[in-house]
């Protein structure tokens, strides 16, 4: 009985390859660019995102905030010539309750972020830092953040409402024009 319990209990485990073989008519792949760096090998939660290029202020801005296990993909335009994340902006992140950072792009201070609980995918490393100009866009993406809608999270609630507004306005100027 004690088994059966504890097996009950037991964390599921599965392998990626077994899921592809299960479902692989149903699954977007990603292409297998991006390194493993951090602590933590595999980590989850809401995305949030951000689009820059070889300018790291909105990922220090998100990374500062406070949150509950997130998941930031920075969208680097795959640029090689600096990093956008360094061991600092990685612990910030720790700190604030984020599970992870993907860039498609560069980190550097790879050592140290390698021993820090978080989990992070980048391209490559450069141990040039980014230009800190300010240029770029950070938020949700649509489809986490009508999930995080069950969470509570007033910025979701805010980005959702402010799309549907959008959505909202686009109809009503189209049947305007029609």
């Amino acid at each position: 009985m004690l088994k059966s319990i504890l097996y009950e209990l037991k964390i599921m485990t599965f392998k990626t390859a077994d899921l592809c073989d299960d479902y692989s008519d149903n699954l977007q792949i990603a292409t297998p660019m991006f390194q493993s760096f951090g602590g933590h090998k595999t980590f989850n939660g809401t995305i949030q995102t951000v689009k820059i290029f070889e300018d790291n202020v909105f990922v220090r801005e998100m990374l500062s905030q406070k949150v509950n296990g997130d998941v930031l993909v920075v969208d680097g335009g795959g640029s090689l010539r600096c990093a956008l994340l360094g061991d600092m902006l990685a612990e910030m992140g720790h700190q604030n309750g984020w599970s992870g950072v993907i860039i498609y792009g560069c980190i550097r201070d790879s050592v140290d972020i390698n021993k820090m609980p978080i989990g992070v995918r980048a391209l490559q490393t450069n141990p040039l830092k980014s230009i800190k100009k300010g240029w770029g866009l950070a938020g949700f993406c649509p489809g986490p953040a009508l999930g995080a809608l069950g969470t509570g999270s007033l910025k979701a609630v805010i980005f959702v409402a402010a799309m549907m507004a959008g959505m909202a306005a686009f109809e009503w100027l189209e049947r305007r024009k029609g």
